[in-house]
């Protein structure tokens, strides 16, 4: 079985090495090792990965991120390439589960915040794997957009989701449709159609976490 999560792992450190601690990533704010930092504190803090998704928690989590991210270059991207086998997301049973999406979104993180990034060719399992969680994000991220929200991926099927009314369409490949709707919407390559100013707000939505 491919295991996509691993190749998206590795390609990410090794793009790290390639572009250094301080380059920019597309998540505002955040340099390359800000990013590699968060995902060690996802992997290896468990006391603190729950500030991740919690606000209550934040502050623990991002006091221990910052002090992750202080760590050696070679050594930080070393743990994001390495991740421990006893921990909850990145063992050999969840780490396909967990990490697939995940590291693909942070890969095209660093990827698209470099001048002239164009999309990759992403393999056929890869974009399949991908387009299982579109529907968790689709439920999730845009259940009270003011439309009928129609989500396409040629070739891998649609969903449906919003509050009814006019319809907007989104299409796109799953790997495009992810990164939109995990609030990545102005380096998502998709295609938008609809009533302007409803495109125009689904653009600029916060999506993300």
């Amino acid at each position: 079985m491919p295991r996509y999560a691993r190749a998206e792992r590795e390609a990410l450190a090794d793009l790290m090495l390639e572009v250094g601690p301080d380059a920019p990533t597309i998540n505002e704010g955040w340099t390359a090792r800000d990013l590699a930092a968060h995902l060690v504190v996802r992997e290896r803090r468990p006391d603190a990965a729950g500030g991740i998704l919690l606000s209550p928690l934040h502050g623990y989590a991002e006091r221990v991120r910052l002090r992750v991210a202080a760590r050696p270059w070679p050594e930080l991207v070393d743990q994001v390439r390495r991740p421990p086998v006893w921990s909850p997301v990145s063992n050999p049973l969840t780490d396909e589960l967990a990490n697939t999406m995940e590291f693909f979104i942070h890969h095209e993180d660093v990827r698209r915040a470099r001048p002239g990034w164009h999309p990759r060719d992403v393999p056929a399992g890869l974009a399949a794997r991908l387009w299982k969680p579109v529907s968790l994000l689709t439920r999730t991220r845009a259940r009270r957009f003011p439309a009928h929200l129609l989500v396409q991926a040629p070739g891998h099927g649609e969903l449906t989701a919003g509050r009814g009314g006019d319809r907007v369409r989104l299409v796109g490949p799953p790997g495009e449709l992810v990164l939109f709707l995990s609030g990545r919407q102005r380096v998502a390559r998709v295609q938008l159609d609809g009533p302007p100013a409803l495109t125009e707000r689904l653009r600029t939505a916060a999506l993300g976490l």
